[in-house]
């Protein structure tokens, strides 16, 4: 069972589902000192928003598989420390979606009808209808800056109360957009025509403060600006300045740039209306948030890809379907190429990786195959794990250069992963397929051999091509007390040609037991590989 830190409070139901097969531990509220000093046992990290997973942190948790945060974003995950480590961070990008998308309308409907105040003035004792009339949603123009997901959802529910829908979104379709019957536009000339604004958008080097001064100045007499996104992407300070002088009528806000906001300005002014942070705090947003986490965490350590990786480039389902099968022949082509070509000299330093695919790997995003790859070249190679997370990083870090190259298929084999490993000293080449059975080795270097890697440890015999080899090694491994669990064997290419035999034992040799094979009679070269 692996053990699992949960650091935050998070639903019961994603509980249930990682007891059932981890041991889970709950300790919530802890300092960064105190979580450096806990992590060092944990396979996985569960944490909301409350918990910072620093680099630090990050380092101390060295045997960390897996990050979560139960929420959408992860701002407080540093994602390139877990990178490196090779660690995986998920969230759960879908749990808040509806949430988010209610309490934005909620703002929306709070500051059209003035809900706020007017619930003050009559807890107050005062009756004053007149100061607090409102506006109609209904024909009226509402901006939305960002149409993913929520805002989406947002849009959905404002053409449901007879409103205009425009966006800003650099990276939707107008095609998309005239889909769901929105308006693409410029940031500016939506709030020149909005009635109404709403952000959803990430919060990055290129959105923070989006909405400033320069953007305010340019909105459209009245107008109501609602923000359950980031704070990070209004400049509070023009916004607060904006509302002063009039220029904006209201303002429904949830998020600000540091929270909690107690004591910000913006709070006080009697032309907004806040809210703490809620947009995600529903029971239902919550136990989505649990549910999603807690299954990908078990997936990770499980050791599949999950459903959410933040710092995995993913493919889609139906390429991976296809690439799947090949990610495990990719790897142990890198990883006996890299060996072999390596060997036992110290000087044999890696310089460069060719993966040739032959067959139906054509016009596929390729990506999980490399990185299954780089992580049997550099595996056996490097201190720090490497896998799917942060192959490409410590291939580009290391100085390998992979090139990939396909080509149409080669007879018997209707889908074929070839690995190329090249050293300063010499080049080794494997070729890989998979079929019913399992993963089958095609070839190493110029010699054809079909086998099914049944042992960890293989062993690589080259001999002369003549009866009487394969016994003689076999009376050797009985000595040294070696079970043999399989064993393949292809015969040279032309005459004088060495043969190759490919033995799996069920455990290494040691230097010395090695020479003992390589001192017979015939043999010219001994080689070990693990898998």
């Amino acid at each position: 069972m692996a053990k699992v830190l949960v650091a935050d409070d998070i639903a019961q139901q994603g509980l249930d589902l990682l007891s059932d097969d981890h041991e889970v531990t709950i300790l919530t509220g802890l300092t960064e000192e105190e979580l450096i000093a806990a992590i060092v046992d944990y396979e996985a990290l569960i944490v909301r928003s409350q918990t910072s997973v620093t680099r630090a942190v990050i380092e101390a948790g060295t045997q960390l598989k897996a990050i979560a945060r139960a929420g959408v974003g992860v701002d407080n995950v540093d994602v390139n420390a877990a990178t490196e480590r090779g660690v995986i961070v998920v969230n759960a990008p879908l749990a808040n979606t509806i949430s988010t998308a209610e309490h934005a309308f909620a703002l929306i409907l709070a500051t059209a009808r003035n809900v706020a105040p007017a619930d003050a003035s009559l807890r107050s004792g005062k009756w004053a209808r007149s100061e607090y009339s409102g506006v109609e949603l209904a024909h009226k123009t509402l901006g939305i800056i960002g149409l993913g997901r929520i805002g989406t959802e947002v849009a959905k529910r404002a053409q449901a109360f007879q409103m205009n829908v425009v966006a800003y979104d650099p990276f939707v379709s107008k095609d998309k957009a005239d889909s769901l019957g929105i308006e693409i536009c410029e940031l500016i000339n939506l709030f020149k025509i909005s009635d109404f604004v709403t952000l959803h958008t990430t919060l990055n080097e290129d959105t923070k403060h989006l909405i400033n001064a320069e953007i305010l100045s340019h909105a459209k007499p009245g107008l109501r600006l609602i923000n359950a996104a980031r704070g990070g992407l209004i400049d509070e300070e023009a916004l607060l300045q904006a509302i002063s002088q009039g220029s904006i009528n209201k303002a429904g806000l949830d998020v600000f740039s540091s929270e909690p906001a107690v004591g910000n300005p913006l709070t006080q002014h009697q032309n907004i209306t806040v809210t703490p942070h809620l947009a995600a705090s529903t029971s239902e947003a919550q136990t989505r948030a649990a549910v999603d986490v807690a299954e990908q965490v078990n997936q990770i350590l499980q050791g599949f890809v999950p459903e959410f990786p933040v710092n995995i480039d993913t493919v889609d389902t139906d390429t991976m379907l296809t690439l799947a099968p090949f990610l495990e022949p990719s790897r142990l082509a890198g990883s006996i190429a890299s060996q072999l070509a390596v060997g036992t000299s110290t000087s044999g330093n890696i310089q460069s990786a060719h993966i040739n695919y032959f067959g139906h790997f054509t016009g596929l995003e390729t990506h999980p195959l490399r990185s299954s790859a780089i992580i049997g070249i550099l595996g056996p190679a490097t201190s720090i794990p490497v896998n799917i997370v942060n192959a490409v990083n410590i291939a580009e870090s290391t100085g390998l250069t992979v090139q990939e190259k396909f080509s149409a298929s080669i007879e018997p084999y209707e889908n074929l992963v070839q690995v190329t490993v090249t050293t300063d000293q010499r080049s080794e080449r494997v070729s890989a397929t998979s079929t019913s059975a399992g993963v089958e080795i095609v070839s190493i270097g110029k010699w054809n051999i079909d086998f099914r890697p049944a042992s960890k440890t293989l062993l690589l015999v080259e001999n002369l091509d003549q009866p009487g080899e394969v016994g003689r090694v076999g009376q050797v491994m009985g000595d040294l007390g070696v079970n043999i669990s399989s064993m393949a064997v292809a015969p040279g290419l032309v005459h004088d040609d060495p043969a190759l035999m490919v033995i799996g034992i069920s455990r290494p040799l040691d230097q010395s037991e090695a020479r003992k094979i390589s001192d017979l009679t015939g043999i010219s070269r001994v080689r070990q590989v693990t898998l």
